[in-house]
């Protein structure tokens, strides 16, 4: 048998680390693709989300009708939208064991505020889904369940308007292509629960989740609080991201 040369060795050698680089490559996770063991990051635990069905709600400071109140809540928001709610934890009654009160995520400054509820006063389904927001890795990933449905790159707050760490959620969806005066929010924009350090934003001040029309700039700290999407992701998102649902945002 003939020896190989030095140069059919190198080659042969060179073949062979380019097959295990393109294995390594097909094997390797992909934006969007399965993953089945979620980061502790990643995770949310909460009881569900869902409407107020009272025209006023109190969210009181304890699981109490004597506790103090913490905020107001309507059934409806001023467009006569349903107004959604994300519980947190809820307090069980001791007779009956069913759920008396609920523990809510209340939206408005500051930030993380909390309280209770009624259990009578919501309408609660399970929450599986959940939308993880790194800001310091600025990327996103949509998961539902243990799996992995979409992640990529986003914008996030510029210093001095930071996108505000904690769980939130989403409380409404709009098309902001209707009117040419919200360009800036690219194909479709998720409002949330957080609020932004520069209360002069548009509704005091509410964090977006949202497109771009300058997807250049995704990666970067740019924006007055809000989080920034390609188009393509945010639009993949808006049929498979409900109302209700929370919004992490870790460093």
């Amino acid at each position: 048998m003939a020896r190989a040369t030095p140069i059919e060795g190198r080659l042969a050698a060179t073949a062979a680390s380019l097959l295990l680089v393109a294995v390594a490559f097909a094997l390797a996770p992909r934006a969007g693709a399965e993953r089945a063991d979620p980061s502790r990051a990643s995770q949310v635990d909460v009881v569900g989300s869902g409407t107020l069905v009272r025209h006023h709600v109190i969210v009181r400071a304890r699981p109490s009708m004597d506790a103090r109140e913490v905020a107001v809540m309507k059934e409806f928001r001023p467009d006569f939208r349903p107004q959604y709610v994300l519980a947190l934890s809820k307090r069980e009654d001791r007779e009956t064991g069913k759920p008396a009160w609920y523990r809510i995520s209340v939206p408005g400054r500051p930030n993380g505020r909390t309280g209770w509820v009624r259990a009578d006063s919501v309408e609660l389904q399970p929450v599986h889904k959940r939308l993880v927001i790194y800001r310091g890795a600025r990327r996103f990933e949509f998961w539902n369940g243990d799996r992995l449905v979409r992640s990529g790159k986003v914008a996030v707050g510029k210093p001095g308007a930071e996108t505000p760490l904690g769980l939130f959620y989403v409380t409404d969806k709009f098309d902001p292509t209707i009117d040419p005066d919200w360009a800036i929010l690219g194909a479709y924009a998720f409002e949330t629960s957080a609020y932004s350090k520069l209360s002069d934003w548009p509704g005091g001040g509410i964090v977006g989740v949202h497109g771009t029309p300058w997807p250049w700039l995704l990666g970067q700290a740019v924006s007055s609080g809000c989080v920034r999407l390609r188009n393509g992701d945010i639009l993949f998102l808006r049929s498979h991201v409900p109302i209700g649902t929370p919004v992490k945002i870790v460093r």
